[in-house]
This record gives structure tokens, sequence and C-alpha cells, in this order.
């Protein structure tokens, strides 16, 4: 697994929703783990690559799966030529380079792989490499973040105590509708009008959970939508394809859905 570590040059745009680029910070300068709660494209991605940059650290993005293994993680010997060479996973070159480690999406991954992070999160903060015989110290600068959107996961997957309990937990959700309007508008180029119908009609789709809808229409789906819009697609069409489609094949919850469309773009 080669996962690339990156360090943005401008600021990436985020609009913080309360004190989280605070608290992140004192988490970062306590070597304190961090995980980010929040419902699917809320910000949480975006809220690390800020906060990478703000602190001047690289960031080492890993989406985990039900398939990653500790030794996706940590690193494998691989036979190259006639020769046997260790070739370290990218949390272990996160740990030596002293990069930000963050873990999308942490709940998918196995039990078994996960608490491979434990000795990372406590005071200890070492990463034991037993098939290479070696005990790394995180570098200074190293800081572990996972995510997980604990609404989807309640009836299908959840973290240990044991684990939970090794973070700092912030909770990301969707922005008030002032600054998700800021946020639309300044991701999509649409202009403030469009911005506001969207934002209007998302806070009107996300009433659906309700009765039914699995996943509410989240800040990238309204971004989305606004990209189509200021493309020049028909903004109720552009609305059935970004935002409709994609959260439900029910056919009731689909005509819901549309009549508010309707009924937001005249």
């Amino acid at each position: 697994m080669q996962i690339a570590a990156s360090r943005p040059d401008d600021e990436p745009f985020y609009v913080p929703s309360g004190d989280e680029v605070r608290i992140f910070e004192q988490c970062h300068a306590r070597r304190l783990a961090v995980m980010l709660k929040g419902p699917t494209g809320c910000g949480k991605t975006r809220f690390i690559e800020h906060m990478a940059w703000r602190l001047g650290r690289p960031v080492i993005t890993i989406s985990c799966h039900d398939d990653l293994t500790a030794s996706d993680l940590v690193g494998r010997f691989l036979i190259r030529h006639d020769d046997t060479v260790w070739q370290d996973g990218p949390l272990t070159r996160a740990v030596r380079e002293g990069a930000i480690c963050y873990l999308d999406e942490i709940v998918e991954a196995r039990q078994d792989t996960v608490v491979v992070l434990h000795p990372l999160t406590d005071y200890r903060r070492i990463l034991p490499l037993d098939k290479a015989g070696e005990l790394i110290e995180a570098a200074p600068g190293f800081q572990l973040v996972v995510s997980y959107n604990p609404g989807y996961q309640r009836m299908l997957k959840d973290l240990k105590p044991s684990t939970r309990q090794r973070f700092v937990a912030l909770d990301l959700g969707f922005p008030r509708a002032e600054r998700e309007i800021r946020i639309v508008q300044h991701e999509s180029g649409a202009d403030h009008p469009t911005a506001h119908a969207l934002v209007s009609l998302g806070q009107r789709l996300r009433s659906l959970q309700d009765r039914g809808l699995a996943e509410v229409p989240s800040t990238r789906l309204l971004i989305a939508a606004a990209r189509l819009i200021a493309s020049g697609i028909e903004a109720r069409e552009a609305c059935y394809a970004a935002l409709v489609s994609p959260l439900s094949d029910d056919a009731s919850l689909v005509g819901a859905m549309r009549d508010l469309v309707d009924a937001t773009f005249v």
C-alpha cells in the first residue's frame, strides 16, 4: 500500500462550526489522539487538511475497509531481486516522519487491525514492528486521527470502548445555515441565491430521515448540485441528479424529495 504524505501549500478552505480548531491544536501540542465523529460529507477530511496546513505537518490518509490488515498499516517484507527487504506501511511512515496519520472510517477496519493503534494512543507513543524486530518511538509532530459516522454505524459496527476511550472526540455536524451557504458558494462558484436555496432544500430533505431516509444530503452533495447549476444545468435537473438519486431508490422517498426540489426551484 503506497500512500503519499501531502502538505497543501495554500490554506484549505474551512469554516469552523465551534471550538474544534483550538481543541485540535491543543491535542496536537499535548500529543493526544483525536476522533472525529460526524455524518458523511460534513467536512471531516477537509478539517484535517486545514489543521495539517495550520500546524505545518504532512498528513497521510488511509481509507479503512474490511480487508485492511495490520501489515497493510505497519509494513511487510517484500522479495526484491534475490533479497528480502522490509517496506514500511503508511502508519509506520507517519510515525517515523512525524506526520498526521488520518484513518478514515475506522470502524470499517477489522478489530485485529485496530489494536495495532493502541500503543500509539497513550503515553508510550510507540509502534512495535514484531516482524521486523523493531520498536519505533513516534517522532515529534506525529498525531493519530480517526473518523467515523456514528449514525450510519450504530446498527452495523462500532468501536470497542477500549479503543474509543483512547481518543479525544470532536463532534462535527452539518454547519448552521449561514455557514453552509458560505461553504457551498465558495466551493462551487455558484451565486448566493443559488447557495441559499440549496441549503434550504438540504435542511428540508434532512427532515426526511424520520421517514426512512438512511443517509441525509451532505454538504458535499449540496456542493455537487451547486457546481452543476453553476455550469449551466437547470436547477431542478441538477438537484435530481446530485441530491435525489444518490440518496435513495425508494419510489415514495424519491417522489417526496422531488416534490421538495420542485417547490424550492419553481
